[in-house]
């Protein structure tokens, strides 16, 4: 899923992606052709994330973390 972005808004690298969600950023580049998250593709043919899109999935996933770690 290729999208364009707005003038102001902030790109992340995959590597920068993958460092907030703890993950290889090959995993970052899975989730993007799985459709889990829209990339935007630079003139060189990179992949870029939309940090604002990145910030809500990872918000997403800190409710299912949280009721994981009320077992420890």
């Amino acid at each position: 899923m290729t999208a364009r972005p707005t003038e102001s808004e902030a790109l992340l690298t995959p590597a920068e992606v993958a460092a907030m969600f703890r993950v290889d950023p090959k995993t970052v580049t899975r989730w993007a052709k799985a459709g889990k998250l829209s990339s935007i593709r630079t003139l060189g043919g990179h992949r870029r994330y939309r940090e604002s899109e990145v910030r809500e999935l990872l918000a997403g996933m800190m409710p299912t973390q949280r009721r994981g770690n009320d077992f420890e």
